[in-house]
This record gives C-alpha cells, sequence and structure tokens, in this order.
C-alpha cells in the first residue's frame, strides 16, 4: 500500500490534517504487507471506523488496538496531525527546533512539547548496525556550559580545576564513504576519556583491520595491531593527505552549533537524546526532506518511553 509523500512541511500540515492520510500515511510504513494484531500477530482484524480502532478476531487480552499502540505515540492524547508535522520539523531542520517553537507552533503547552520532541529523538536512534570498516575517524570532545557563562555560584560548583572538567566527554566515529559512498557517523556518551573507554567504542563499532585516524591523545595508542592506525597531531598539521579527523569535527560542529543555538541548556541526563538526533540528520543529509520523515517515521513502532522513565522517576 503505497502513500503519498510530501514533500514540504506546509504540503505535511495539510495532508495529515485529515485522519485518514495519517492512517494511510502510518499503515503503509508500519505494516507494509498488511495489518496485524500487534498481541497476537494475526492478520484477521476488523476496522472499528467510529471508534478509530481495529480489533483481532481471535480471543485474547488487548483484542482492541489503534495507530498509536506500540509506538512512541501511544497513550498519547495528541492526534497524529499535531505529531507528523513535528515529527517532519525535527527530521528536516537543520539544527533542531526548540520545545517553545513547537509549542507556538501546534498550540500545546511547552512541557508537552519538550515530551513530544524526546519520544520522536527516540524513534530517531539508530539501532544496531553493521560495524564500520574501511577508513574509520575517531575523536572525542567535551560538551557543556560555558564557564564565563555561568553565575559564579553555579561555576564553583560545577567546574573544578581546567579542561573538559564539570562536562561531558563525548565519543564519535565516522565512516569514511561507506554505504551509498556517504560518510556515516556513531556518537554516544563515554564515562571519561581514558584508553579503556575510548578503545572499547572502538573494538565495539569497527571491524579488525580497518584504518582508524585520531589526533595524538595518548588515550588512543594501542590499537595497533588490531587496526591501521594513524596520527594526525594538531600541534604540527590539521590534515597530511588523507590523515586527518576533520569529518568527525565537523559533526562535533554541527552538534553544539544545534546545542548552544537552538537548545540553548540540556542537562547532562538527556545529551545522548540530542546526540542521536543530529547523528540521524547527518546520517540522512543526502535523502530527500520526504525520505528523511519517512525513515524517521519507519523507527516509532516497539518504542515507548513514558513521562516517568524521560524525567528520571523510572527505570529507562
Amino acid at each position: 500500500m503505497e502513500a503519498y509523500e510530501p514533500k514540504s512541511l506546509q504540503e505535511a500540515i495539510r495532508y495529515f490534517s485529515d485522519f485518514e492520510n495519517c492512517k494511510a500515511y502510518v499503515v503503509a510504513r508500519r505494516w507494509p504487507n498488511g495489518i496485524t494484531c500487534p498481541t497476537c500477530g494475526s492478520k484477521d482484524v476488523k476496522w472499528l471506523p467510529n471508534q478509530r480502532r481495529w480489533y483481532c478476531v481471535n480471543k485474547h487480552p488487548k483484542r482492541q488496538f489503534s495507530l498509536k499502540t506500540g509506538t512512541i505515540f501511544e497513550e498519547s492524547p495528541i492526534g497524529l496531525d499535531k505529531w507528523l508535522p513535528t515529527m517532519w520539523l525535527l527530521a528536516n531542520c537543520k539544527n533542531g527546533i526548540s520545545s517553545y517553537e513547537v509549542a507556538t507552533d501546534i498550540k500545546v503547552s511547552q512541557r508537552t512539547a519538550w515530551f513530544m520532541l524526546h519520544r520522536i529523538r527516540y524513534a530517531m536512534r539508530e539501532g544496531a548496525f553493521e560495524k564500520m570498516c574501511g577508513e574509520v575517524e575517531a575523536d572525542e570532545t567535551f560538551i557543556g556550559g560555558l564557564a564565563r557563562f555561568m553565575h559564579k555560584n553555579r561555576r564553583d560548583k560545577a567546574i573544578k580545576g581546567t579542561g573538559g572538567a564539570g562536562k561531558v566527554a563525548v565519543m564519535g566515529l565516522l565512516e569514511r564513504h561507506g554505504k551509498d559512498k556517504v560518510s556515516r557517523v556513531r556518537a554516544t556518551v563515554v564515562p571519561n576519556i581514558k584508553r579503556r573507554s575510548l578503545h572499547e567504542e572502538i573494538r565495539e563499532h569497527v571491524e579488525t583491520g580497518s584504518t582508524v585516524y585520531s589526533d595524538a591523545l595518548k588515550s588512543y595508542e594501542g590499537l595497533d595491531p588490531d587496526y591501521e592506525h594513524k596520527v594526525i597531531d594538531h600541534a604540527e598539521a590539521y590534515v597530511k593527505g588523507h590523515v586527518h579527523t576533520n569529518g568527525i569535527e565537523n559533526f562535533w560542529s554541527l552538534l553544539k552549533r544545534g546545542l548552544k543555538g537552538t537548545y540553548v541548556s540540556v542537562e547532562p541526563f538527556h545529551l545522548f537524546r540530542y546526540i542521536d538526533e543530529q547523528a540521524f540528520r547527518f546520517n540522512a543529509r543526502k535523502e530527500a526532506p520526504e525520505a528523511r520523515f519517512s525513515h524517521a517515521v519507519l523507527g516509532v513502532t516497539g518504542r515507548r518511553l513514558t513521562y516517568k522513565q524521560l524525567t528520571g522517576e523510572a527505570g529507562s
């Protein structure tokens, strides 16, 4: 079942204002081989138009289900006419979009918009994909508020020492010209930038025998003989032929631009979700806007994020 593909935000708002269009779009991606009961997997289901739900003919608990059941939308009172345009925005705005902007645009509270955006980021989170291979850049960075912008009382409490003190360490890997000749990135929060932490990330996500490019940080030493390790010392130069980390550093620039310019203040507890959002857009940057949006919608199923989980009141 093919569904219309809105090619702009304006088209998306108009198209998804009709429930039948929302239904057609989500069904085509969630159940490409026919609608099935999320509880028992049976295709013997009936549509209840007055309730906008299906029910399974087989007798078992939770026979009725909707488009939202088993997705990031589950138990949300917000209609898909607001959810789907918001997904379009987050998938296609290069620097992201703040909860205040979303709240104003779709007429919900700022807290509701903030919750919606985090659920969409969860849908954007890349699943387990093939290990990187070929030429891979490795780099690390620190993310956190600049000390000069902090109130003195907060600065004295949060910042102890120099360098990355009081900030969050993030490790990134970029595979040059991988699948479809497009570089892809994977980034994650790490406990520190010591050798054990960085080596674990590299060994988990990069195939043995690949060429790894890094800066001269001593934590990267010891990758040989599993990898062909080439180092660029930034005290001497930033590029020596193919030896550089400019690709992953470009990703850091995009990430920090969004964090500082759009989101302004991000709690360390939620940082990994914003990293997932930026990595999603970076890896899908060569796709058309409608394809990038469709890609995001494909990730809504089988993922659930409650408000208690989001705020740390329950185990995630």
